[in-house]
């Protein structure tokens, strides 16, 4: 089997953004598909969480709560 040099560039470098492009589109679908299961948290849900345990938040230990938490998510 004799393939010319040129030949073997081209199908390597299409191999390769071949791949490049199904793995953008297969990580957006999963990526997706993770935050529909896993969705950020936000100050309605903060709110909510706190009604259900019986208190009624203030605006201030709302924003407390997801400071916070958003602390924690950039140190980790």
């Amino acid at each position: 089997m004799n393939i010319a040099w040129w030949l073997l560039v081209i199908i390597i470098v299409g191999a390769i953004l071949v791949g490049a492009v199904a793995g953008f589109f297969i990580s957006r679908a999963w990526f997706k598909r993770y935050l529909e299961k896993n969705p950020p948290v936000n100050e309605a849900m903060i709110r909510e969480m706190m009604r259900q345990m019986g208190r009624t938040p203030s605006e201030k230990q709302v924003r407390q709560i997801l400071a916070s938490m958003n602390q924690y998510k950039t140190t980790k």
